[in-house]
């Protein structure tokens, strides 16, 4: 799978509630850090997305995704959108190796 689609399964596992898809795609060292909390591991952002988001019922719609020379750092600017009304914006840089997403900054207004 190219980078672009590995992040791109990555959103579509969020939206979908596809909790085991989106654990496949997220490396064993996983970390996400965001401006309200930071991820450990790939356990503690699959459990919080399982059963602690605050709005679970959401969307991301992305406006692009950009991929490095090298394929291992891909960059995602979309919103999150909850029935047809922004949330928020976002902008996501991810971190791949060995085909999976093993860091993930995520930046929001």
């Amino acid at each position: 799978m190219d980078s672009a689609a590995l992040v791109r399964q990555y959103y579509d596992a969020l939206d979908d509630h596809d909790y085991e898809s989106l654990e496949s795609v997220l490396a064993a060292g996983f970390v996400q850090r965001r401006p309200d909390r930071t991820f450990e591991s790939r356990e503690a952002f699959v459990r919080f997305m399982r059963e602690e988001r605050p709005n679970p019922d959401t969307n991301h719609e992305l406006e692009s995704v950009v991929v490095d020379t090298g394929g291992d750092r891909v960059a995602a600017r979309g919103r999150v959108i909850d029935a047809e009304t922004t949330l928020f914006e976002f902008a996501d840089f991810f971190e791949l190796a060995d085909g999976r997403i093993g860091r993930l900054e995520t930046y929001s207004r």
